[in-house]
């Protein structure tokens, strides 16, 4: 067993014939299941816009990374491919975790467009299209799964050719979900590696040499399970590409090493509708792109209706590590709309924007007297603080704002009071969008949606 750090340890290339997973020994939460494939919900009530903004599509601005390399060292190279039907979740956590290490992180397009529609329904914008990159070098290789996504990825010859080239010179590659099955294997890059991959496509690997971890190293290729699985996925690429030092400094900004209590309930009432749920997430530039991702891929799996509302003048919507989103229209056309939850991601400078938004104030006051459910996490239920909408609540929130709310809960990731969600955010987020599906639909509901993520529901 080679051990990376005492964050976590990596199996080897040696097939032993029992293989224990990483693990981080304080993370929160353990990971494991069955595939579900989601399809974009589409809302037959809330899908009409009133209002034509714009769809800016504009290069990706250079970005100050969260843990900057020492000058001296030129950063590293990392390449992220999207498709039609790629997997949001997987692809905006590797996305956001390697920009907050330091890599100079391209999103390249396989399509013939930037806007790429994952597996959900989220548009993602890609910095460049994928001939952009094909004469440059890259420390790392690393593909989303998803489906359609994974096979969109598998038929464009300019990225085999790249990842073909990147396995022969020695340097990580790297794949997720359905890509280990679907794009490696025909390729021929899975030969005398070990490997995992979603449970729905573990058969189509040599028995011999898969394995059933959460994650795999093989020499220079990682391959790993499914979107629950991605945080770890993407952590040991920041080891591998950065080192042990780096890796905690991620997992430590990113509360992956809290211990926190799951969920805490206070004055339980029923979130049961006698209708699908109509869900609306406001956006802003400076939004934290893991924890809107998570929320909308979650309850899409669940059956939910959401849209994604722009406060901006644009419908393209810049997160803030460099991943944008189009949203499904803008906030005054969605405000022509009653929803049955309203959800405020956090992302501080994302958070001071939807404080700004009349109409978004407007909504928030309408629901609460409304006796309709609303939620935040992250830096937003500061918001709600401001708002004047946290009264007699208990909340939780991320550490760099708890202290300002006046009825806090530390040591618990999600805090349920009455018709009330908060959630610290970001490596949260997976909780607290499974605590929503399970308050609208059952636990029962819940538990699938985790199984299809390869996520440990528990209960």
């Amino acid at each position: 067993m080679k051990s990376f750090s005492p964050i976590f340890s990596l199996p080897t290339s040696n097939p032993p014939a029992s293989i224990s997973a990483f693990t981080f020994h304080s993370l929160p939460f353990s990971l494991h299941a069955q595939i579900k494939n989601p399809k974009t919900q589409k809302n037959p009530t809330l899908n009409k816009r009133s209002s034509n903004p714009t769809i800016d599509i504009s290069p990706t601005p250079v970005l100050t990374p969260t843990i900057s390399p020492p000058s001296s060292v030129p950063p590293k190279k990392v390449l992220v491919p999207l498709g039609f039907g790629t997997e949001e979740m997987e692809a905006v956590i590797i996305i956001d975790i390697l920009r907050r290490a330091g890599a100079a992180v391209t999103v390249a397009s396989v399509e013939e467009q930037l806007v790429v529609e994952a597996s959900a329904g989220t548009k993602l914008v890609a910095d460049a299209f994928i001939s952009d990159c094909s004469s440059q070098t890259f420390d790392l290789v690393a593909l989303p799964g998803g489906m359609p996504g994974s096979a969109r990825l598998r038929d464009c010859k300019i990225l085999q050719e790249i990842t073909t080239k990147q396995a022969e010179q020695k340097r990580l590659y790297s794949a997720i979900c359905a890509a280990p099955a679907v794009t490696l294997l025909p390729w021929g890059l899975l030969k005398r590696k070990q490997i995992t991959c979603h449970p729905a496509f573990m058969g189509k690997l040599s028995q011999f040499w898969a394995v059933k971890s959460n994650f795999q190293v093989s020499g220079e290729l990682t391959t790993s399970r499914g979107p629950g699985t991605s945080f770890e996925f993407a952590v040991s690429l920041v080891e591998q590409l950065f080192g042990e030092s780096v890796a905690k400094e991620v997992c430590d900004s990113t509360l992956l090493s809290s211990d926190d209590v799951r969920e805490e309930e206070f004055n339980e009432v029923s979130w049961s509708l006698d209708h699908t749920p109509h869900v609306l997430i406001p956006l802003a530039n400076g939004f934290e792109e893991v924890e809107v991702v998570t929320i909308i891929d979650i309850l899409r799996r669940a059956n939910a209706y959401v849209t994604v509302a722009s406060v901006e003048r644009s419908l393209q919507i810049l997160g803030s590590n460099g991943t944008k989103i189009i949203a499904d229209k803008a906030i005054s056309a969605a405000s022509e709309s009653i929803y049955d939850l309203i959800i405020l991601a956090g992302g501080i400078s994302g958070a001071e924007r939807l404080h700004k938004s009349r109409i978004l104030k407007k909504l928030l006051k309408e629901q609460v007297s409304a006796g309709r459910f609303f939620g935040a996490l992250g830096s937003s239920p500061a918001i709600l603080q401001k708002q004047g909408l946290l009264k007699e609540k208990r909340v939780t929130a991320h550490p760099s704002v708890i202290s300002t709310l006046s009825d806090s809960v530390n040591g618990t990731q999600v805090i349920i009071d009455g018709k009330l969600i908060t959630s610290k955010g970001l490596s949260t987020a997976t909780n607290f969008a499974l605590a929503n599906v399970s308050k609208l639909f059952g636990k029962a509901r819940a538990r699938s949606v985790a199984e299809g993520l390869v996520f440990k529901y528990p209960g």
